[in-house]
């Protein structure tokens, strides 16, 4: 069993220089936390993996494809392999759990 604390993950990644903080990988899956600040730019590029986001807290939006939508806490985001997406217009700053499936293949950010 591997069990992790949210507010621990947010302040290891705060602690480091990228917005993005794997911290599980196995082989069928991996998770991160990823951080955008208010009015960040997310520099994703389309995934070789499935991908699902959970927003623990902030406001923003998030065009997948070509369909924008708004994330606050508790929405939930698939996003198919090779699907172009990014988060944009953050007004409060976006917490997110990041779920790849199968685990991601090179994590950036």
């Amino acid at each position: 069993m591997e069990v992790f604390k949210t507010e621990q993950l947010i302040t290891e990644q705060a602690e480091g220089e990228k917005l993005y903080l794997e911290f599980l990988r196995h082989e069928s899956m991996s998770m991160g936390l990823y951080i955008l600040p208010v009015g960040g730019v997310d520099p994703q590029q389309p995934h070789n993996e499935d991908e699902v986001y959970y927003i623990i807290s902030g406001q923003g939006q998030i065009d997948v494809g070509n369909e924008t939508q708004p994330v606050q806490p508790g929405s939930i985001v698939f996003v198919a392999a090779h699907v172009p997406h990014k988060f944009h217009t953050i007004t409060e700053e976006l917490k997110i759990l990041v779920f790849f499936a199968p685990p991601e293949s090179t994590p950036t950010n």
